[in-house]
């Protein structure tokens, strides 16, 4: 790897960090690129290269992970949860949370229960990966589990 490459990935991991520790103030594309010393389009193009999502998508899940956690874990309601991770807007965050978790925030707090298992496997398990992840009529790769053998293929 490049010296260019490696510094140019070391300033879109500030930019990814700022939001994680952020990610319930406002954010913009602005403040982002000037944190990772590039103009916006090279900033949003960028970023998506590298970790596959865009900036606005990635801080949009980030405060959908935020609120699964106090969906689950806190007597709050839904309209303080969306105002606790950043949305200024009920409706978008409802939109959005149905978007990455497949249900509405109400449904999720009222069913929400946490297995005994590892904290670790915990966090792999309820963190949201995509927005089509497990939306309500919408196909998912299909990947065998661990468990499950595959079949040779024929080399034809």
């Amino acid at each position: 790897m490049s010296r260019a490459v490696e510094e140019s990935n070391r300033r879109l991991l500030r930019a990814r960090d700022a939001m994680d520790r952020a990610y319930a103030e406002p954010l913009d594309i602005p403040t982002l690129a000037r944190i990772a010393y590039c103009s916006e389009a090279h900033f949003i193009r960028t970023f998506r290269a590298a970790f596959g999502e865009t900036p606005n998508r990635y801080l949009q899940r980030r405060r959908v992970e935020r609120a699964m956690f106090l969906l689950r874990t806190t007597d709050l309601d839904v309209t303080e949860v969306c105002l606790a991770v950043g949305f200024t807007s009920l409706g978008t965050f409802s939109r959005t949370f149905s978007a990455v978790v497949g249900q509405s925030p109400s449904d999720y707090a009222r069913h929400a229960t946490l297995p005994a298992v590892p904290g670790c496997f915990m966090m792999a398990w309820t963190r949201p990966s995509t927005f089509t992840h497990g939306a309500p009529g919408r196909s998912t790769p299909s990947t065998p589990s661990i468990s499950e053998k595959r079949e040779p293929t024929s080399p034809h």
